[in-house]
């Protein structure tokens, strides 16, 4: 998939559209801007010592667009860029499904653009490429984005020990999913209409008790 074919998913005020390598400016100045907001739910490298180049990693994105495996967006509201939303590891076949990970400014916080922009994201992979299952892995300790997938009905699958490697160390996860056929008309229209059904996200406790530990590892 080329960058230029991108797509474009507006709702209201929230514009959603493929990234551009001269965002690079204005994505820099939101992460420096943002970067006490931002930090603790960073992708880190395991060995450490790696500066972030944002021009390419932007650049990076569009590669993994042009194969097919990603579509890189970012938020605009009245033109402001204000968040980040990358839809990635995209298979086809017989898994047909894709992982969302995403970002917003602290000034657009609690705004409703998160769960917007995530179900534009979800219902466009569904009805245009197709895809069967979307999933969003979540830190524990991520309350706002475990508000996001409340809200949207994603529905809770799982603990996952020491999963990605966030804010300098191998973080666990709760792991969230959805398919196509809960969703017939659509995450965004369902959600408007307030038909989540109740409790979909609901982490077992058993979980909740268990994030709450370090998983033990052997050390001899």
């Amino acid at each position: 998939m080329a960058s230029a074919a991108l797509p474009t998913l507006r709702d209201g005020e929230l514009v959603l559209r493929g990234i551009r390598v001269r965002d690079a400016r204005a994505l820099e100045r939101v992460l420096v801007e943002n970067r006490a907001w931002l930090r603790r739910w960073e992708a880190t490298y395991p060995g450490g010592g790696f500066a972030i180049d944002v021009k390419s990693s932007i650049r990076n994105l569009l590669s993994h667009a042009r194969s097919g495996h990603g579509l890189p967006f970012v938020l605009e509201v009245d033109g402001e860029l204000v968040g980040q939303l990358n839809v990635s590891s995209i298979s086809y076949g017989s898994l047909s499904s894709a992982t969302i990970g995403y970002w917003v400014a602290q000034s657009a916080a609690g705004r409703g653009l998160t769960p917007a922009a995530v179900a534009l994201a979800t219902d466009y992979c569904f009805r245009t490429l197709r895809l069967h299952r979307m999933e969003i892995c979540i830190r524990p300790e991520n309350a706002p984005s475990l508000r996001v997938v409340e809200k949207l009905g994603f529905r809770y699958e799982g603990l996952r020990r020491r999963y990605i490697h966030i804010d300098g160390d191998w973080r666990d996860h709760f792991a969230f999913g959805l398919v196509a056929e809960e969703v017939p008309r659509g995450v965004l229209q369902r959600w408007r209409d307030g038909r989540v059904p109740p409790g979909a996200a609901e982490i077992h406790p058993a979980d909740r008790v268990a994030a709450l530990h370090p998983l033990q590892l052997d050390v001899r």
